[in-house]
């Protein structure tokens, strides 16, 4: 199945700590989950994708799932707020895409994050507390991430995570991974036992002992 652009329209950006860029924002239709997924593409993306198909580095491409909690309210359970933060700058300063994934809590969906997370104030961790509410631990899928990637001529990605499924998947999909570039590590007191556990459950490039 494939996907095509629908609509682009550039939108100014201004996060919390003041910084601000520009994004070419992509909307899609034909996606293969039928939800609202956005592509923003940011910086010199376009020559990013010329210098790729000139075999050059390839752009570089964070997918983010929807974190309410985190991206909008700025939740200290995880670190999503700061990744997206941190993936804006990253990505401008090089060229390349920003997917904004509307595959919240893992894909659990919202209430049911919450709910998870009231497992995990019982002593669960994050991934046995999906478990606890009959799901699986981790509910993502990448399809329509590459198809996005498709439809924007990225079939070549320097991918920005911490995650190695979503290299896998993406790889498995027929999108070419030349890298995963990791994250920084955002710490705080109170995501410590969450990052632990994408670290040690997940092996998600996590150093916390820094």
């Amino acid at each position: 199945m494939t996907a095509a652009i629908r609509t682009r329209v550039v939108v100014p950006l201004e996060f919390p700590d003041a910084y601000a860029t520009n994004a070419e924002v992509f909307t899609f239709g034909g996606l293969a989950d039928g939800k609202e997924h956005l592509a923003l593409a940011l910086g010199d993306w376009r020559g990013a994708l010329r210098r790729a198909a000139e075999g050059g580095p390839a752009p570089l491409v964070r997918p983010h799932s929807e974190c309410l909690t985190g991206d909008v309210f700025g939740s200290l359970r995880c670190d999503c707020g700061p990744q997206l933060r941190e993936a804006a700058e990253r990505i401008t300063e090089t060229g390349g895409f920003l997917l904004y994934l509307r595959q919240e809590g893992r894909g659990i969906g919202l209430y049911a994050k919450l709910d998870a997370y009231a497992l995990q104030d019982a002593g669960l961790d994050t991934y046995q507390a999906n478990l606890a509410l009959g799901h699986a631990e981790d509910e993502r899928d990448y399809t329509a991430a590459a198809q996005m990637l498709t439809a924007l001529g990225a079939g070549r990605i320097r991918l920005l995570s911490n995650n190695p499924d979503k290299a896998a998947q993406l790889a498995a999909l027929g999108v070419t991974v030349d890298e995963q570039v990791p994250t920084g590590v955002h710490l705080s007191p109170s995501n410590v036992s969450y990052l632990t556990a994408k670290r040690d459950h997940t092996h998600h490039t996590l150093d916390l002992a820094g």
